[in-house]
């Protein structure tokens, strides 16, 4: 059960009912921040000079730790859990989402920020994206160093998130990820190193903007919204597993996997989306017993194309273009959710994506 704490920042009481006078404060835009845990909520531990516990952090201790807030909105916050985010999993993704879709019907707040472990910030990130029917600000914001770090980013970023939350421009932008004064899209941001505070990247296409604490400047256009799904009913969600593929990899664990129940099968694949002869066999296999199969890339960047060194038409399977395997297995979850498993749809909602 989620624990709800609101507060509401910047409230002085007006003086009079002048117009010189009247309390400002009513006038801010209404962000509602809901808490996960993970490193920004971190406190230090002895393991190591680096170490620390995530989650030792209320999201209502952060944002009372931020004084200058009071300026940017009135804040609500409510704590959905307190976990690293390597723990993250589809019950809390449904909490999230079902939240946010709550508040966006009542009209609850003008922008929604989550504070997230970074760790798979861009798993969450994604899946909201793609089930979230709103153009209103939702923004995933963290830290690479806890609270208690000498030189914590905690506090920068979170700022930062609400900054961009409380911007007119902000809409209609998809859910994003503010990191490190960038603010990046959903689709394209990815972790790309264990410890720099400069982790996130948009693979392929670059941030949609940047931010620091006077200025909040987008250099993307807003996207399209209507390549949406519905929120899944309940968890867990379909069973979806990747395979990361590596010199001499045989058959035996995709075999294992087909006959211990898999809905789907991402092969996290060498070069353009490759594998072994006996691998791509036993996915062929898998795709006659029902399975689906996508082809993404192990590289890192770059983009899987249809029947380039393997035969896609022949064999059923699905190129996932610019998505990695972890969100290529999310974007299968949600598409088998609703009810959504032929190859050639599967396909076209790939491509969909990229196009938006």
């Amino acid at each position: 059960m989620a624990l709800a704490i609101c507060m509401t920042m910047g409230s002085a009481p007006a003086k009079s009912m002048n117009n010189s006078n009247i309390n400002t404060a009513h006038a801010l835009p209404r962000i509602l921040v809901l808490a996960t845990g993970g490193t920004i909520s971190g406190k230090k531990n002895e393991m190591s000079a680096i170490g620390y516990n995530a989650g030792g952090v209320t999201g209502q201790q952060l944002i009372e730790d931020i004084p200058e807030l009071s300026k940017l909105a009135q804040i609500n916050v409510e704590q959905i859990a307190n976990i690293g985010s390597q723990d993250m999993n589809d019950d809390i993704w449904l909490r999230l989402a079902k939240r946010i879709q709550e508040v966006v019907a009542r009209n609850e707040a003008d922008g929604i920020v989550i504070t997230h472990g970074t760790d798979t910030m861009e798993e969450t990130a994604f899946f909201l994206d793609n089930v979230i029917h709103t153009d209103k600000p939702v923004i995933l914001t963290g830290a690479m160093r806890p609270s208690t770090a000498i030189s914590a980013d905690g506090p920068g970023n979170l700022y930062e998130a609400i900054e961009v939350a409380t911007n007119a421009k902000a809409k209609g932008h998809g859910v994003m990820i503010v990191m490190n004064d960038t603010i990046h899209s959903a689709r394209w941001a990815s972790k790309t190193h264990t410890t720099s505070v400069e982790t996130f990247q948009s693979i392929n296409a670059g941030p949609i903007g940047y931010v620091d604490p006077a200025s909040v400047r987008f250099v993307q256009p807003p996207m399209l919204m209507d390549k949406r799904y519905p929120i899944p009913a309940a968890a867990p969600l379909p069973r979806v597993e990747i395979l990361y593929a590596h010199s001499g990899m045989g058959a035996s664990i995709i075999n294992d996997l087909v006959k211990d129940g898999v809905k789907a099968i991402v092969l996290a694949g060498v070069g353009d989306g490759n594998s072994s002869k006996p691998v791509i066999d036993a996915l062929n296999r898998a795709v006659k017993q029902g399975v689906i199969v996508v082809r993404s890339s192990r590289t890192g960047s770059g983009f899987v194309n249809r029947n380039v060194e393997v035969d896609d038409d022949k064999n059923s399977f699905v190129a996932s273009y610019d998505l990695s395997p972890q969100k290529s297995r999310i974007l299968l979850q949600i598409l088998i959710s609703n009810g959504k498993t032929k190859p050639s749809e599967i396909q076209t909602a790939f491509e969909s994506g990229f196009e938006n």
